[in-house]
């Protein structure tokens, strides 16, 4: 009766055999497959959420010209839009509905022999001036056949 014969053995932590039957001081050992598994599940994860999004820009490229700069002066046109929506065209305060009129004296006095305008209407708007005012500006130099229309800004300091 080996088998039912009981025998002291000596149980260290576990109680899988004795302490005889396992080396004293194991080898450690670090598993890398479990690691590396776990990587590539995340890899494959960020690579599936990821938008690639397309940014919605015109490829613009410039043209260039090579020429002198024009030794005629233009004549420039100023219109300053207040914060509050008033105007004044060359230092003079300007009604809106007496802006058309006031750009249409100026461009007869300014207007060449052979009846072309060579005239630059230079807008200054306060940022926070009204869209409508601007919009106002811009509609008076259309209605006196100005084109050359440009806009002020400074520089961030």
């Amino acid at each position: 009766m080996s088998w039912l014969s009981y025998r002291q053995v000596k149980r260290g932590r576990f109680s899988l055999g004795t302490l005889d039957d396992y080396p004293s001081h194991p080898e450690p050992e670090i598993n890398l497959i479990p690691f590396i598994d776990v990587l590539l599940v995340v890899l494959i994860f960020l690579m599936i959420s990821t938008t690639f999004t397309r940014y919605q820009e015109l490829a613009i490229t410039l043209p260039t010209a090579s020429g002198v700069e024009s030794q005629n002066q233009v004549k420039q046109i100023q219109i300053a839009v207040s914060r509050d929506g008033r105007f004044a065209v060359n230092g003079k305060i300007v009604e809106r509905n007496q802006l058309s009129n006031t750009l249409s004296g100026l461009v007869q006095n300014v207007t060449k022999q052979d009846g072309t305008i060579n005239l630059q209407v230079n807008i200054d708007a306060d940022a926070r001036a009204p869209h409508q005012a601007v919009m106002s500006a811009l509609e008076a130099a259309r209605d006196t056949n100005l084109s050359n229309v440009v806009f002020s800004s400074q520089a961030k300091k």
